[in-house]
């Protein structure tokens, strides 16, 4: 996919990106190829896979879902920046805050964000674990997501903790998996979520996209993350 292709596509699915934002694409681009060559950041780097799987695949939640444009975002483990450093380009009133586990990913990241000149972006190297039990951030958020870093049990519990009741937990996959889900519906309820849908999707290459969406409805328990490294080894069932 292409920079231009990728352009129309957006606005075949309602965002329209302005020259600005197309040159903050490709600035993205060039930084992430060049501090890969320093550092672990992604597998891919041709520019038509990242602009197809990185950027675009980020972007289609929000053409899946509707966002409130003004809404705060965490990303949990979101590595070199996604989905979250695709939307907050696409929608530029979100208010972003990413959490990390590794160091080397937050410098990019902030040097990223300071290139790209975007505001409302915090960048906290920490484990979900103890960032979700941290009373500043603990239910703060109206949306949190995660793309494709653990079973959907583990994820409900690094990220349900986070929400705001009412607001969105969104688990970004590339496959569907209704034996993950089942085993992860005891788990959801438990940390106080209710499994709202699967939205199946597709990138324009015919590849398949899921975007399980959550929704807090009560409170998590005060237990729950537990310590870092149990939801891992010991996952909610």
């Amino acid at each position: 996919m292409l920079p231009e292709e990728f352009q129309q596509q957006l606005a075949k699915n309602g965002i329209e990106l302005s020259p600005l934002q197309m040159q903050q694409f490709e600035k993205y681009y060039e930084l992430l190829v060049e501090w890969n060559e320093k550092m672990n950041l992604t597998a891919i780097t041709e520019k038509k896979e990242v602009y197809l799987k990185h950027f675009y695949d980020s972007i289609l939640l929000g053409a899946a879902v509707e966002l409130n444009p003004k809404a705060s975002i965490c990303d949990v483990g979101a590595g070199a920046g996604f989905p979250s450093i695709p939307l907050k380009i696409a929608f530029p009133s979100l208010k972003v805050a990413i959490v990390d586990s590794l160091n080397k990913r937050i410098t990019f990241l902030n040097h990223l964000a300071q290139s790209l000149n975007l505001t409302d972006v915090y960048f906290y190297h920490d484990r979900a674990e103890t960032f979700g039990q941290n009373p500043e951030f603990r239910g703060q958020f109206d949306y949190v997501t995660a793309r494709a870093v653990a079973r959907l049990n583990v994820l409900a519990e690094l990220c349900l903790p986070l929400v705001k009741k009412d607001g969105f937990f969104f688990a970004l996959k590339a496959a569907k998996s209704d034996e993950e889900l089942a085993e992860a519906k005891k788990a959801i309820a438990t940390l106080g979520g209710n499994f709202i849908e699967d939205k199946e999707l597709a990138l324009p290459n015919g590849d398949a996209r899921h975007i399980l969406v959550i929704q807090k409805k009560k409170e998590t328990p005060k237990k729950y993350p537990r310590k870092p490294g149990t939801p891992n080894k010991q996952p909610l069932k």
